[in-house]
């Protein structure tokens, strides 16, 4: 595998982003890095542009989005076509994408140049039993899945890369190992061999993911190689009701704009819902950004964001902190900042979301009935909406309570936090799971927010109450492993997509919030959880 060639003369050898001023024992590093770049990367590019440090492209006058900042911030050279060389302050790796990428490094000779900048854990291929996860990576049954962890643990140990091993306590999903440990910063770039990496975006980051080559390519030179996208503004004004989630709003935000809406643009999200909301509200918001067709979702820096991170096993302490602050605060948009594209909407007027199809866009108040042909658009969504009756098993303006659920899964990158433990845990409490719901279970995100609902009691209320209480990783979020629906089962789930086969061949996917996939596990179909 042969890494991208992309080489810009870089004059100015001190280039560091602001994100990483405030990391004494990195300087040198990173000082280093851009001098290497073209030993790292092979021969400069005979169409390379020479520019200087200080006329580097993007917004660098006048009012400026978040996200112009955070480039500008990271922008290490330009050429003449709009392709840019992008520094990475942070990278998370998982045993999916990583493999062939450690292997391109070792054909090569080469080594990550920024270890510091390189945290590793196992989540899409791990088992979620309790009885399969005490024999750790042995207790994996299927070779490939077995085979891909084994690997990222020896790549790991070879390479000198830090890993939160499958029996590790910090374990879990890399998005919220991630923000957990302090790994992810405001401020900072992120990326992952993962399409939901947008999550950190959360945090004032500029965060999205990338394809395994890529993977390769920011081990060996912490760049990437990128074009400048678009700004879109997705403003949510007003307040939520009772019973309404972060999830609620980022679906019915996809149901507005569609999963094409922010197609090649960065998405912030902004207005009162926002800053009311917490901050695993939105992540989860973020999260789904990509969903959305935008492949980068943040929210601007506020007290909420510096108080999460604030004590964090890898944030800056004392005088390193106070700095940090000084930049974090200045991690949002200007008054007068130009978006290419707005968006609306009135906080008041969402309702708890289901979806009812094949595409995160299908999706509908729980009001509400499934549409009819008559309601599309166009002859396009009229050919998507036919197929998804049939793939769903449901008819044109059938009712949502009307649909049997067979299974309901409590977790994911979107949804398995301490917060979205504790919304299933109120609705749960004191009930039981229907005799018609062959499984109900609680995924954590992490070893740790496992570790934290049960110091709560938080596993007893749903172990009483029916539910599997299971260990932390990405399971039935996809048929990645071994939790998967069967063919033809229903399935209300608080992942991120419903896509034809997400969860197990044949398998049909309905996407909801914490709080309506518990009310749904207790009633055995979808109810409003708002009076329920």
């Amino acid at each position: 595998m042969h890494l991208a060639i992309f080489f810009v003369e870089i004059k100015s050898k001190n280039f560091i982003p602001k994100s990483l001023l405030i990391y004494k024992n990195d300087k040198l590093v990173l000082c280093k890095t851009f001098a290497i770049i073209k030993i790292r990367l092979a021969l400069p590019s005979p169409m390379a542009s020479t520019v200087e440090s200080d006329d580097m492209a993007g917004n660098t006058q006048g009012a400026k989005t978040l996200y112009d900042k955070l480039w500008d911030d990271h922008l290490v050279s330009q050429r003449d076509d709009g392709s840019s060389l992008i520094y990475i302050d942070r990278h998370l790796l998982h045993e999916v994408t990583s493999p062939q990428a450690f292997e391109g490094l070792q054909l090569a000779d080469r080594k990550p140049w920024r270890l510091s900048a390189n945290i590793a854990t196992p989540d899409h291929n791990v088992p979620t039993s309790k009885k399969e996860r005490a024999q750790g990576i042995a207790g994996i049954e299927d070779d490939t899945s077995r085979i891909q962890v084994q690997t990222l643990d020896d790549n790991c140990k070879t390479f000198d890369i830090v890993e939160f091993g499958i029996n590790d306590i910090r374990q879990g999903i890399a998005h919220v190992v991630g923000p957990e440990q302090g790994l992810t910063l405001p401020g900072m770039t992120v990326v992952c061999g993962d399409s939901h990496t947008a999550t950190h975006g959360a945090f004032g980051c500029l965060a999205h993911g990338i394809g395994t080559s890529e993977v390769e390519h920011v081990l060996a030179t912490q760049c990437l190689v990128q074009k400048k996208m678009k700004n879109m503004l997705v403003r949510v004004d007003g307040t939520l009701g009772k019973g309404v989630t972060s999830k609620d709003v980022v679906l019915a935000i996809i149901g507005k704009i569609g999963t094409a809406g922010g197609t090649g643009h960065a998405i912030e999200f902004g207005g009162q819902v926002f800053r009311d909301m917490s901050i695993e509200g939105r992540m989860t918001v973020c999260n789904m950004a990509i969903e959305a067709g935008a492949r980068v979702g943040m929210v601007a820096v506020d007290d909420k964001t510096i108080e999460y991170v604030k004590n964090r096993p890898y944030a800056p302490k004392d005088e390193q902190w106070d700095q940090a602050v000084a930049y974090w605060n200045t991690l949002h948009s200007d008054d007068d900042a130009h978006f290419d594209t707005v968006v609306v909407l009135q906080g008041e007027e969402i309702e708890p979301q289901v979806s009812w199809g094949t595409s995160p866009e299908m999706v509908i108040p729980v009001s509400k009935a499934v549409p009819t042909l008559e309601q599309a658009k166009d002859d396009v969504q009229r050919n998507d909406w036919t197929r998804a009756y049939q793939y769903m098993g449901l008819t044109a303006g059938q009712a949502l309570e009307d649909i049997q659920l067979d299974r309901v899964f409590i977790g994911s990158c979107t949804n398995s936090r301490i917060e979205d433990i504790r919304a299933a845990a109120e609705v749960v409490k004191g009930r039981k799971v229907a005799s018609s719901i062959k499984q109900a279970m609680i995924v954590p995100g992490s070893g740790l927010v496992k570790q934290q609902a049960e110091q709560e009691g938080l596993d007893q209320i749903f172990l009483e109450a029916g539910f599997e209480w299971r260990e932390p990783g990405c399971s039935m979020c996809l048929a990645m492993n071994a939790d998967k629906l069967q063919p033809g089962e229903h399935c209300a789930s608080t992942s991120n997509r419903n896509f034809e086969g997400r969860q197990g061949n044949g398998g049909r996917t309905h996407l909801v919030s914490p709080a309506m996939a518990a009310a749904a596990a207790i009633a055995g179909h979808f109810v409003d959880v708002r009076s329920f």
